[in-house]
């Protein structure tokens, strides 16, 4: 189970959690919450990148944007910084719960757009929308190789 916290940018850490010894998911910092100095941050952002450039391993990054307010300038960043590196990735809109059906659709519309027309799978942990399809690409991108 991961530790969760109703207050963003509480994850400090690079945590790992092993399935089966088949794959590994990581979690790591959201660094455009984090309640932490200049200095710390900028730390973070280096070890961030340093992990993704050493690490061949990786199959896909989920790259997570708050349905309810839609990419900001850190989740665009962060894509264009993941295309340098060629990273297959993931868009998942959380918290889909509390929009409303028609505000669903705008607002996957709105995200896609923001990421050149990429896919975005809509979840919520609350309701489990979307969180089989999320786990079939994740499994399908462990099976990759």
């Amino acid at each position: 189970m991961a530790r969760t916290s109703s207050t963003p940018g509480k994850t400090q850490s690079i945590n790992f959690y092993r399935f089966d010894g088949v794959f590994c998911l990581v979690d790591l910092p959201g660094f455009g919450y984090a309640k932490v100095g200049k200095t710390a941050s900028r730390k973070w952002s280096r070890l961030i990148e340093q992990y993704f450039r050493v690490r061949s391993t990786i199959r896909l990054v989920i790259h997570l944007v708050d349905s309810r307010r839609g990419p900001t300038e850190l989740d665009l960043q962060l894509e264009e910084w993941l295309n340098e590196l060629r990273m297959p990735r993931l868009i998942v809109a959380t918290k889909a719960d509390k929009l409303s059906g028609n505000e669903k659709a705008v607002q996957q519309r709105v995200i896609s757009a923001a990421f050149h027309g990429e896919p975005v799978i809509l979840a919520s942990a609350v309701t489990g929308i979307g969180c089989k399809e999320l786990w079939n690409r994740v499994v399908e991108a462990a099976r990759s190789r």
